[in-house]
């Protein structure tokens, strides 16, 4: 499976360092181009905006022609952007280089994925979903100090250049090492499938909550943890750097941890949807903890936010058993077009939020990051909440039936519901909800 597996790591791999780099060059973009929190928010969320816009056709496309086609093209153009971001002159073209980046690299998490589905027992697809994640965010890894070192020898421009040979690289392997994959046979129209996909109730319980948290994170990792980091902690270069080097482990550890505890408690009868609230709610916690200021180490909240990037192993691996294998990739691609718009929304708008605060001493004044980051967190609390309704109404009918004496109510298993009680899964069914 290697053959199959590592070259589309290789592509993801791009992909999270493309996302995440403009947290370490934004202090050199805004001093050699001249621009303010506004512009450097929408330069960087640019690339979630058009990511997102061209999640449903990447979708079908890979459902319909497989992910070594799709994703070896696509990465063509990732890497066309790089050179020309390398060689830009001014915003403007900044912000088409930036978009360019975003396309290309669009399908590198949903290519991996539709392979993984494609090649891989369904059984194995949690835990396969946590090694690709956890390869793939060493990107994140990389955009810090070592990226720092490459920057003293190169700078920004040399940095993206050779960034675009190593995307054209990624392409060209893809498409000589991995196999073709069987084409499915096409039993009804595009629309239909969608349909089926965006009309099930499943898919928007979950979506709000995996959009907002997961979004939030990716948003905050990219881009408002350095300045967060530098303005309200005062931390130096240096020591933010580091913070962040340790951030982008925790995503690359946080996949692993979680695509192993999704596979550990599926197989004692706790179901993917249980280990996705709790790893959400812990979420809002951390954010509520940088917000409020509480007396903790900062690196403390900031390494959950970190893992809580890599949760979609576990929201991926829950549409996997939502929709038959032939629907993974516009499954997926419906899931992805909420995260990045909403990580497009949280990464501009934090910016706009800043700007209404006059800047005092080179500085954003830290009540102007808490109410950003407390307006995410309100989203947050709310998809919580919608995601949870099944449940809290299934616990209350329980202890209703309880208390009003039907014996059969004091039969039921704790962490099961009415079509799940054979198997323990812990997660509400359609009659339920």
């Amino acid at each position: 499976m290697g053959y199959v597996f590592l070259p589309f790591v290789a592509g993801y791999y791009l992909s999270y360092l493309f996302r995440t780099i403009n947290t370490l060059i934004s202090g050199q973009l805004s001093a050699d181009l001249g621009l303010d929190a506004g512009n450097l928010g929408l330069l960087t969320s640019v690339y979630f905006l058009v990511f997102a816009g061209v999640q449903i056709p990447i979708g079908t496309l890979l459902d319909r022609f497989g992910p070594r086609r799709v994703q070896s093209a696509l990465l063509l153009v990732a890497g066309g952007g790089a050179a020309l971001f390398g060689a830009a002159s001014d915003f403007r073209e900044l912000l088409v280089a930036r978009a360019m980046i975003g396309i290309g690299v669009s399908a590198a998490a949903m290519a991996g994925l539709k392979a993984i589905v494609t090649w891989f027992p369904r059984e194995r697809v949690a835990l396969a979903n946590g090694y690709m994640i956890m390869l793939g965010a060493l990107g994140a890894v990389t955009a810090t100090t070592p990226t720092e070192w490459l920057l003293e020898c190169t700078g920004w421009r040399g940095l993206f250049g050779l960034l675009a040979l190593a995307t054209f690289a990624s392409a060209l392997l893809i498409f000589w090492a991995v196999p073709e994959a069987a084409r499915p046979q096409v039993t009804q129209s595009t629309a239909v499938k969608l349909r089926t996909i965006y009309t099930d109730r499943r898919f928007w319980r979950i979506a709000p909550l995996s959009a907002s948290c997961i979004g939030s994170a990716w948003s905050l990792q990219a881009l408002w943890a350095a300045s967060w980091l530098t303005n309200v902690e005062g931390l130096n270069r240096e020591s933010s750097i580091r913070q962040l080097f340790i951030m982008a482990l925790g995503i690359s550890a946080g996949a692993m941890l979680l695509g192993t505890l999704a596979d550990r408690l599926r197989r004692r009868g706790i179901g993917s949807e249980v280990l996705f609230a709790t790893v959400t709610a812990l979420f809002v916690g951390a954010e509520l903890a940088l917000i409020l200021r509480l007396p903790l180490p900062s690196l403390l909240p900031w390494f959950v936010i970190s893992i809580v990037g890599a949760a979609t192993v576990i929201s991926y691996a829950i549409l996997a058993e939502y929709f038959p294998r032939e629907l993974t990739g516009r499954a997926n691609a419906g899931l992805n077009v909420l995260h990045f718009g909403w990580r497009f929304i949280v990464q501009y708008g934090t910016g706009l939020i800043l700007d209404h605060w006059a800047v005092q001493d080179g500085r954003h004044p830290t009540i102007a990051y808490q109410v950003a980051f407390a307006c995410a967190v309100g989203v947050q609390v709310l998809a919580l909440g919608w995601f949870m309704i099944p449940w809290v109404c299934l616990l209350g009918r329980r202890i209703a039936k309880f208390f009003l004496g039907d014996p059969e109510a004091k039969t039921y298993p704790v962490e099961g519901s009415a079509t799940s009680a054979e198997d323990g899964v812990l997660e509400p069914d359609d009659e339920e909800w």
